[in-house]
């Protein structure tokens, strides 16, 4: 246990850090997965409906992603990255779709 009360300031602090940073990542992973099962539904019937859908999806999970960059809570190369992996998603699952068929 800590002896001083700076010392049992600071858990205190790293505590409240620690379930912010929890909740914050949380968040950014169910948006990541909403917006991966976005992309597989519009690949498997692609329509407008479902692409303004996956449009949605992909910008509040970057909205999060971004806000959590700022908060500290994720470093920024983290957030670049998990940025670029949805891109990336999309990409491979709609390279079939655009192929022409010639």
């Amino acid at each position: 246990m800590a002896n001083s009360k700076s010392a049992i300031k600071r858990i205190k602090i790293a505590e409240r850090n620690r379930l912010r940073n929890r909740t914050y990542k949380s968040a950014v992973r169910t948006l990541m997965k909403r917006y991966f099962e976005t992309v597989e539904a519009y690949v498997a019937s692609p329509s407008e409906a479902l692409l303004t859908e996956v449009n949605q999806a992909q910008s509040k999970a970057y909205s999060k992603i971004d806000k959590a960059v700022k908060r500290g809570v994720l470093h920024a190369n983290n957030g670049s990255r998990k940025k670029s992996r949805l891109v990336r998603y999309w990409r491979r699952s709609t390279a079939s779709l655009e192929a022409p068929s010639a």
